[in-house]
């Protein structure tokens, strides 16, 4: 992706407002108590989490109501609109809607269950 005046522009805004907005909601009410700074910050990215979770499902639906729509102009012009673009599409969508359980999977495989306290590192050392 070639990064001219315009995408570099979008790119520092929203790097800009992360680097202004994160510290005030970390240490919003968290006083001096590290313990309360690192909970604010857990929260936060909680929140963020939430937030890019409910982002792939609205794209995942987006590409696919966008493929269907392709299916669409394919079947009307199948000259125009090659096969390979709605097929292309269909699986964005799928893999876009199939990322915050992957994300969930992957999380509790690597860093065990926290509600349950299965999976938390344990055993005997050498």
């Amino acid at each position: 992706m070639k990064y001219d005046g315009k995408n570099r522009r979008i790119l520092f805004l929203v790097l800009s407002s992360l680097l202004i907005f994160l510290p005030g909601v970390v240490f919003a009410a968290a006083g001096t108590n590290l313990t309360a700074i690192s909970g604010n910050l857990t929260g936060a990215f909680t929140q963020i989490a939430k937030m890019l979770t409910a982002g792939a499902y609205l794209a995942g639906a987006a590409f696919a109501l966008g493929a269907i729509m392709k299916f669409k102009q394919h079947k009307d012009n199948p000259q125009q609109i090659p096969i390979g673009q709605p097929i292309a599409l269909i699986f964005i969508a799928a893999a876009l809607m199939f990322l915050p359980t992957l994300y969930n999977v992957a999380g509790k495989s690597l860093f065990g269950d926290m509600e349950t306290g299965k999976g938390t590192l344990s055993g005997s050392t050498f």
